[in-house]
């Protein structure tokens, strides 16, 4: 895979307004009229707290986790229900760590099933861990939930506990577990959880051609040698799933996460310590996979999401990744497996914690401590 580096103090930026060629999203075709397209913030609906994650029922309601403990459903720009039946009651609000992720099954029309994470103190030892569940949602409440995955052991720490999930085109579950700053010990070890991304069935099973199944070796990790992955989408043009990671100082990066590979935590990084010195023993090494980008400066990335609209053209098979600490999206130009370039919008709305796509084709980003955004476009031919 290509490399390439994007120094935010020096970057060289595209323009906000993407001059480009429109397409058909329908049938691929393309239009041969240049457009530019713009994108304002436009407030959905004000939410207290961390909304952590987002996901759309069929009907149309937004469902967003809420990092202290709640599950708000919003309609029509107001929230209908703060549900909190049902939250797990091993719920561990510590440091990072919370209600977490939320997505729905690719076939919840047919099973009901909704997938979360969160810390959870069951187990072994003072804590807690990333722990993966599913439930269903039943007059505001979540009933028939089921434990498909927890890590141990328990820590008291409170940081990095990735929790992103997705599903892929053949219905296998990744979920990613940070090192929960156990950096020297957990990412580069197969057999504990931690700095890992990790693949099961709907139900919870390992697929039995995961890369470490029969090996020494926890049979559910899919990756290992990551930090704390907190975004990851699949892309809708290749199947493949796709990764961000905090790095501590530099060193946020960008990966295509493939089976069995070694993303080179902590032994390589692009990053240094908080407090200036260096750790990694170098940038690159045989047999670690290198990131198809980094940041230096960190943005602290969050959310992702692949652009695969019409309502933004020219974006089909971009990137999305939400900004932490600068409170801004990074919008990343791919082409094929290279990113070729980014673009900030939407600076200054707070710090954004999940960007997703809706049913209805727009972007949706959650900013902390403030409530629900869309992505509005603005599409106007371009001129020269």
């Amino acid at each position: 895979m290509n490399f390439k580096k994007f120094n935010t103090s020096t970057l060289m930026v595209l323009s906000l307004l993407l001059a480009g060629v429109g397409c058909n999203g329908q049938s691929g075709e393309a239009d041969s009229t240049p457009v530019d397209v713009s994108v304002e913030a436009e407030k959905v609906v004000s939410l207290d707290g961390i909304g952590w994650g987002i996901a759309f029922l069929p009907e149309g309601d937004m469902l967003v986790t809420e990092k202290s403990g709640k599950l708000y459903r919003v309609n029509g720009g107001e929230v209908v229900a703060e549900i909190t039946d049902g939250i797990p009651s091993d719920l561990q609000v510590n440091g990072q760590g919370g209600f977490l992720d939320i997505t729905l099954h690719p076939d919840y029309e047919s099973n009901g099933w909704i997938y979360f994470s969160y810390a959870s103190s069951a187990g072994g030892g003072e804590g807690s861990n990333t722990a993966i569940m599913r439930a269903k949602l039943e007059n505001d409440a979540l009933v028939d939930s089921e434990v498909l995955y927890k890590a141990e052991p328990n820590s008291t720490r409170g940081q990095h506990y990735g929790s992103r999930i997705v599903f892929d085109n053949d219905g296998y579950m990744f979920f990613s577990i940070g090192d929960r700053g156990n950096r020297d010990v957990l990412p580069q070890d197969i057999t504990m959880d931690g700095g890992k991304v990790y693949r099961l069935n709907d139900d919870g099973s390992v697929p039995s051609d995961n890369p470490f199944v029969g090996e020494e070796g926890i049979d559910a990790v899919y990756s290992y040698g990551h930090r704390n992955p907190q975004g990851m989408d699949m892309n809708p043009n290749t199947g493949q799933i796709w990764a961000n990671e905090h790095g501590p100082r530099g060193g946020d990066e960008v990966n295509i996460v493939e089976a069995g590979n070694n993303y080179g935590w902590p032994v390589i990084s692009y990053g240094i310590n908080y407090n200036g010195t260096e750790f990694a023993e170098d940038t690159a090494r045989a047999g670690m996979e290198q990131p198809i980008l980094y940041w230096d400066p960190s943005i602290a990335p969050a959310g992702m999401a692949f652009v695969n609209s019409d309502k933004y053209p020219g974006w089909e098979g971009d990137l999305l990744v939400a900004s932490l600490k600068f409170s801004y999206i990074a919008h990343l130009d791919v082409e094929g497996n290279d990113i070729l370039g980014e673009t900030k919008l939407v600076e200054g709305v707070g710090r954004i914690r999940d960007v997703v796509q809706g049913p209805d084709g727009y972007i949706y980003l959650t900013a902390e401590g403030d409530g629900v955004y869309r992505l509005v476009p603005t599409v106007t031919e371009a001129t020269e």
